[in-house]
């Protein structure tokens, strides 16, 4: 398995970019080949976290290509700033 996970910080409104990834995002990227899980978290304090988990390298990459374009298009106004991003192979799950 592989993750990607973004972190976005200067959130300006939590409850809507929730909101909005919940309704537009994820059934975007469940068409991802490999979708394992997807999950989106309010860190606090203008701060969240977006763990995406694929069978394969590719649909963890095909993921972050597609957060970027639904960010830009959908959610620029509610995160201003480019994420972190982390990439990787699994090595150890529960």
């Amino acid at each position: 398995m592989y993750a990607a996970v973004r972190r976005y910080e200067g959130v300006t409104d939590p409850e809507e970019a929730g909101r909005r990834v919940a309704e537009g995002f994820v059934p975007l990227l469940r068409q991802v080949s490999g979708f394992v899980a997807y999950y989106w978290i309010d860190a606090g304090d203008g701060v969240m976290v977006s763990t995406s988990v694929f069978e394969e390298e590719a649909g963890a990459e095909e993921s972050v290509r597609r957060a970027a374009d639904y960010v830009r298009d959908n959610l620029a106004s509610l995160l201003p700033n480019p994420p972190q991003v982390t990439a990787g192979h699994v090595v150890a799950a529960g």
